[in-house]
């Protein structure tokens, strides 16, 4: 049994983190059908769509963007290198998380999520608890409650967060842009916990835009390869009338395909699955006739895609 825990390979390069616990009742006993079978394989290749059909073109932006020095960009050129890669990381990781869940399925085992919508968050709180839910939850009880949680007062719970998020940017890699990444969401989470996350509460607008705008900014520090070119290029954002004129035309780096795959993104990061939710037609969608047209259309796109382009690259695994 430990044996097939340690080598199952749907979940065995990258994620989600599956502790034995997780799975030892299954690894013994589990039920198959068809139903699972086949929801096995519309999450897979929801999982597989979501990184061939549009990680691999925000990919294709964030890098045409990113190569650049910070001096040759336009404001609106590191604007839409970050929304880039804000998207690109989403729809690698949880598009990895979808196939290896789908996998799981055809196979009788059912992981838990990874990813729940994390840019419909209100606040960097929240924002933790959707995304990389495995990674999280691993940090809460192999860290944070071992070192003593929000048990022993406030100052020592910031700093047991602290901790926690230091260690998570090194998780992700042994540099300091990682490190400077991990703290910098820790420093967010200590500064709603004083205060800030009940003013959030007023304004489901306004917390919104703070948190993606918060968000955003800080997968710039995850992309860049230095602390310094990060806040070059956080500089640019921020002040946009100081970085008016380009050597290098934003039409050179995006174009019309890749801006409309953005609004694309956008779309599916959350706000298709909010309208589905309001208008109950998720729960008409599943199992449905489209349904399965859409994963065969999804199905042969990326097979095309993946057969007509050699520009695949799995972020996933950096880290």
């Amino acid at each position: 049994k430990l044996a097939l825990y340690v080598s199952f390979f749907p979940q065995l390069i990258a994620g989600p983190i599956v502790r034995y616990h997780d799975v030892n009742v299954q690894l013994a006993v589990r039920k198959h059908s068809f139903a699972q079978f086949s929801e096995g394989i519309s999450r897979f290749l929801f999982g597989l769509s979501k990184k061939v059909l549009l990680s691999n073109v925000f990919a294709q932006i964030a890098d045409g963007v990113f190569k650049y020095a910070p001096n040759e960009l336009s404001a609106a050129g590191a604007w839409m290198g970050a929304i880039g890669y804000t998207l690109q990381i989403y729809f690698d990781f949880s598009g990895y998380s979808d196939m290896a869940i789908g996998l799981g399925k055809m196979f009788g085992f059912e992981f838990k999520e990874n990813f729940n919508y994390p840019y419909r968050s209100h606040s960097i709180r929240e924002f933790w608890r959707r995304w990389h839910i495995s990674l999280s939850s691993w940090f809460r009880d192999y860290v944070y409650i071992p070192l003593g949680g929000n048990r022993k007062g406030q100052v020592r719970t910031y700093i047991n967060l602290f901790i926690v998020f230091f260690l998570t940017g090194i998780w992700h890699g042994a540099s300091w842009t990682f490190v400077f990444w991990g703290i910098y969401h820790g420093i967010f989470c200590i500064i709603e916990r004083l205060g800030l996350e009940k003013l959030l509460k007023k304004s489901k607008i306004l917390s919104w835009i703070y948190t993606i705008f918060v968000v955003n900014i800080g997968w710039v520090f995850f992309r860049v390869d230095s602390i310094k070119a990060g806040f070059s290029y956080v500089r640019m954002m921020l002040m946009p009338w100081k970085y008016t004129a380009s050597p290098v035309a934003i039409q050179e780096m995006v174009t019309n395909k890749m801006f409309a795959m953005i609004v694309l993104g956008i779309l599916g990061s959350g706000i298709v699955k909010w309208i589905g939710e309001k208008t109950k037609l998720d729960e008409k969608w599943r199992y449905s006739y489209l349904e399965i047209i859409f994963c065969a259309l999804m199905f042969l796109l990326s097979i095309c895609s993946l057969a007509g382009d050699t520009y695949n690259p799995f972020i996933y695994f950096r880290f």
